[in-house]
């Protein structure tokens, strides 16, 4: 079976930190493949400029990209001006790619599925692609996400449309929305592996200020 149909289908049973570590020598060219298409991290990238509403992305803006990985979606949001990006991962063997990148300040392993080890509102900006999908993390990340982005800050974050409704990724929106600890500017459903016809809901919240 291939890395991303592991991936694609991972349960408790299948170590996910392992999966990654050994995928991650291979896993950008597995994604740029056309049979996949990975088109998430460069949409979100995107999404971070267009609610920030500015042309390019401040080299003030604080950063954290959280599930990294081998660092796409690092590589898009400093195309655009970012220039202070943290990312933490699960992975040591993802981080280590993406630290080849040269794009983050800061690398750190960390497990998404606990309390996230940062104080809060530490980030002008949170974003998570590819990491809220089957069998990886929850949707109670959403509120830790709030927790560590400053007042009036945004989260930017990638939710598979297969686990959107089924794992109450919706219910935990909707939760911080009532609230009133987050605003949700959107919630559209746009190609994630394009070549895979595999969708994802781009999900943009704004910290309540």
């Amino acid at each position: 079976m291939s890395f991303i149909s592991r991936a694609t289908a991972i349960d408790a049973d299948e170590n996910v930190k392992q999966l990654y570590n050994d995928w991650a020598k291979t896993y950008d060219q597995d994604m740029a493949d056309e049979s996949q298409d990975y088109v998430a991290p460069a949409l979100a990238a995107q999404a971070v400029l267009t609610t920030l509403n500015t042309k390019t992305i401040g080299s003030n803006i604080s950063i954290l990209d959280a599930g990294c990985g081998t660092g796409l979606v690092g590589a898009h949001l400093a195309k655009l001006g970012a220039a202070l990006i943290d990312g933490i991962d699960l992975s040591p063997g993802m981080l280590q790619v993406a630290r080849a990148t040269g794009v983050y300040r800061s690398l750190e392993v960390t497990d998404l599925s606990k309390a996230i080890p940062i104080s809060d509102e530490t980030y002008d900006v949170v974003t998570c692609v590819g990491t809220l999908t089957q069998g990886h993390v929850g949707p109670e990340v959403l509120t830790e996400f709030v927790r560590i982005t400053k007042k009036g800050g945004i989260i930017i974050a990638t939710v598979r449309e297969t686990v959107w409704k089924e794992q109450g990724f919706d219910n935990e929106v909707h939760q911080l929305v009532s609230g009133g600890e987050a605003q949700l500017l959107g919630a559209e459903l746009e190609d994630y592996r394009r070549g895979a016809a595999a969708k994802a809901y781009i999900v943009r919240l704004k910290k309540a200020s």
